[in-house]
């Protein structure tokens, strides 16, 4: 096996030099742009990126339609929301006045009862009246009878 022989100056430029020469070499042969088959992957691209772009917009087309139904929904919603606490605000105004008209028929009530009482009351009182003084009439009467007998 040889001995290892570490490279000189001229073979490290001489490499260098090569690996320039391999780089323009590939550059060279690289397609121009007006090559056919350049001009083909650019319109492939292009064409790739349309569809992308059409995809995109079909998407947010989409999420702009399902915004709007979510907002609409949302919009519908609110609106029946609004109307049961409208019925409910009405049911309780509903509420309050047969409240308040059960308590005003309950003092009606109450004082047509009281005067009920209070001429029951007098017609009761009147009639005892009447009838302790027929009593006493009677009474009177007897007492005068037995005067009258003696």
């Amino acid at each position: 096996m040889p001995a290892f022989k570490p490279d000189n100056f001229n073979d490290r430029q001489a490499a260098a030099a090569k690996a320039r020469q391999a780089k323009l070499e590939k550059f060279k042969a690289q397609p121009k742009p007006d090559d056919p088959a350049v001009l083909a992957r650019v319109a492939e691209q292009k064409a790739v990126g349309e569809a992308r772009e059409a995809r995109r917009a079909e998407r947010d087309e989409a999420r702009r339609i399902e915004a709007e139904r979510l907002a609409a929904e949302a919009a519908a919603r609110a609106v029946e929301a609004a109307r049961l606490a409208e019925e409910k605000r009405q049911a309780a105004i509903a509420a309050a006045a047969a409240e308040v008209e059960a308590a005003r028929q309950a003092v009606i009530e109450t004082h047509e009862r009281e005067n009920r009482a209070a001429i029951l009351d007098e017609e009761s009182r009147q009639r005892s009246l009447a009838l302790a003084s027929e009593q006493k009439a009677l009474r009177d009467a007897r007492y005068a009878a037995r005067k009258a007998r003696k």
